[in-house]
């Protein structure tokens, strides 16, 4: 069901890494940066759901872009993880309808609403291909660095262990304020400090 399509060497800013790259029967695709002996005890995993707007543009509507470099900075510091980055843009209802959403929110819906509002579901992710490919990789149990509980319940359910949910929280700016609000109320993502 899961297939390799490549690997190759990743040096980053934050560390010397493993890029692999993974296709789903489906034609889903993700890719996983590895660093790191993965074997020696629970490793640091963190599932990051493609954000250009965030990611690449810097916006400051989100957290994503916070929250990729922290993550990808604590692997390196543990000195062992994965960081599985799935094509799964705005919530996973793709790149336009994202951009349809923020026009929704420029007037006055949250990120909930204006998703529905469009006849998609609050958050269209399942998670189904990050799990499969930390089981290629060989992980029968992570730490798994995120706010977001249904990241944790989707591993679980396929037989991923998370013997620790890490917290990934990042700085919010005023423009990202409700963003997180609404993460937190609206789809119950774990905060230590809001």
């Amino acid at each position: 069901m899961l297939k390799k399509i490549a690997e190759a060497d990743f040096p980053t800013r934050w560390g010397h890494f493993r890029i692999h790259g993974f296709e789903a029967a489906n034609k889903e695709t993700a890719v996983a940066l590895t660093l790191g002996d993965l074997t020696k005890a629970a490793p640091l995993v963190r599932i990051h759901s493609q954000c250009l707007t965030g990611d690449v543009f810097g916006s400051l509507r989100c957290d994503c872009r916070q929250q990729l470099e922290l993550a990808l900075s604590a692997i390196a510091a543990a000195g062992a993880g994965v960081l599985v980055y799935e094509q799964q843009e705005g919530r996973g209802i793709g790149l336009m309808a994202k951009l349809q959403a923020y026009e929704l929110q420029d007037k006055g819906r949250d990120t909930v609403q204006a998703n529905e509002d469009l006849g998609f579901k609050a958050d269209e992710r399942l998670f189904a291909l990050p799990a499969e490919i930390l089981k290629s990789l060989g992980l029968k149990q992570v730490r798994l660095l995120s706010n977001n509980p249904d990241k944790v319940a989707a591993l679980e359910r396929a037989g991923v262990k998370v013997a620790e949910r890490v917290p990934c929280e990042v700085e919010a700016h005023s423009a990202s304020e409700n963003y997180l609000k609404t993460k937190k109320e609206k789809l119950g993502h774990l905060f230590t400090t809001r």
